[in-house]
């Protein structure tokens, strides 16, 4: 989410639901989904809280909301009174919600290292599962949901919204259509902004004790992606990290910790003021004294055990090969893609943000052997990442809706997803090639 004030917030998320009014004649009697939404930060009262209610009101209910954090719990039940106009019901026992709310299903939206936790719990009390990528971020913990789900057969949904935007849709037609013959191997090279890479390093993400570094909380998402494009599994990783940028290797430290009273304000690059923005004083410094969790943490403290600079090789089980690179400081926000095939080569080159530039660009290449080359133009879908957003609630929330690309990413995909981050950790760690296999 861009950095918005609280007002904005409120008034976006209002005008959102208002605009989702007018529904398709019999909607408003069909009998509603009971969902219940663990974890309130960001994501959770963003894309979970007034956006689901204004895109999928007529069929979902909103019947529990559950944080370890109570004065988080109020602002989160303020937004959805104000942004929703609905009265939710908050707790700090996850049980409790559950048993007295009844819920269908559980929308899982805490930090990465306690997703198992909820997952399978929920699972155990009778509930579905919708969670927020990464699945888990180690491989006990995805042992121990896979586990659950098989004892209790029970649904889980990964919630990897870039499969649902049109571009990325059209990309696996035309590798599935065979125009440029077999896929041998592909370049994927992601990159994150002095804005969006710099916030993981604020943020609780700076520890691999809690989101398993960006090999596993960014990355899934593009694992996730090749995955599902080449319809295949990943067999081995080599992968090469570092340090360069954030934690011990900046050139300050905050004596604070945070920006707030840092004494390098004036010449640090990376200073941000939440001062500025009223929801987060109210949905994260105004709840610090319960959890001690600051959302403008120095990027430079001593405690970051991420990387920001990463490199591997990945292998699949249909002898496709990928070289990948995530790096987390670059100028611009995006990736380019490459997928090398024995008949041609098809590229995709996507900018989020470039500072000279004001809309998202989108460039899609066909380029077949011995000189026909092909710019392929795509629209965007309306709303968050392309589209794909409003698309993938769609197809959680409609029950028996066609999905011929299966956009729909179940345990075994989201399982797949952070295979490749935990054996890039792993390959970083022992210095060796790991297996898939290792790890399950």
């Amino acid at each position: 989410m861009s950095e918005s004030t609280r007002r904005d917030f409120i008034k976006t998320s209002s005008a959102v639901v208002a605009g989702a009014a007018a529904l398709p004649l019999g909607a408003a009697t069909a009998k509603k989904q009971r969902v219940a939404l663990v974890g309130t930060g960001i994501r959770g009262l963003k894309m979970w809280g007034p956006e689901l209610l204004a895109e999928e009101g007529h069929k979902v209910e909103m019947v529990g909301m559950c944080d370890n954090n109570s004065l988080r719990l109020e602002v989160a039940k303020e937004v959805m009174r104000e942004a929703a106009g609905v009265e939710v019901p908050t707790y700090t026992d996850f049980d409790q919600m559950v048993r007295e709310t009844e819920p269908e299903q559980i929308i899982v939206t805490t930090v990465d290292s306690v997703h198992h936790t909820y997952i399978v719990r929920a699972m155990e009390l009778g509930c579905d599962v919708i969670t927020e990528k990464p699945m888990t971020t180690d491989p006990a913990k995805l042992r121990e949901i896979l586990q659950a789900q098989e004892r209790t057969g029970r649904k889980i949904t990964v919630t990897f919204n870039y499969r649902f935007s049109p571009h990325r849709r059209v990309m696996k037609e035309i590798l599935e259509s065979g125009e440029l013959g077999e896929i041998t191997s592909l370049d994927f090279h992601w990159y994150l902004d002095t804005n969006h890479g710099a916030a993981y390093f604020r943020r609780w993400h700076r520890l691999r004790e809690k989101g398993g570094s960006l090999w596993v909380h960014k990355a899934s998402h593009h694992f996730d992606l090749v995955n599902w494009w080449l319809e295949a599994r990943p067999v081995s990783v080599a992968a090469y990290g570092e340090l360069r940028k954030y934690g011990s290797a900046g050139p300050y430290r905050s004596e604070t910790k945070t920006c707030r009273g840092c004494s390098h304000r004036d010449v640090c690059p990376f200073f941000w003021d939440i001062t500025e923005n009223e929801f987060y004083m109210d949905l994260y410094v105004g709840c610090e004294s319960e959890d001690g969790y600051h959302r403008d943490g120095c990027v430079f403290r001593e405690d970051v055990n991420i990387w920001d600079t990463m490199t591997a090789t990945i292998k699949y089980d249909n002898d496709v090969s990928m070289s990948y690179s995530l790096n987390a400081f670059m100028p611009y926000e995006g990736y380019r893609i490459g997928f090398n095939c024995t008949k041609g080569r098809l590229e995709h080159r996507n900018f989020e943000r470039q500072p000279w530039v004001t809309e998202p660009q989108d460039e899609l290449v066909l380029i077949k052997n011995f000189g026909h080359r092909e710019v392929i133009t795509v629209p965007h879908g309306v709303g968050g990442h392309g589209g794909g957003d409003k698309r993938l609630l769609d197809m959680i929330f409609t029950p028996g809706m066609p999905d011929p690309y299966k956009q729909t990413a179940d345990h075994m995909a989201g399982a797949y997803a952070v295979l490749p981050g935990f054996a890039a950790v792993r390959s970083i760690d022992e210095r060796r090639m790991v297996e898939i296999s290792e790890l399950l």
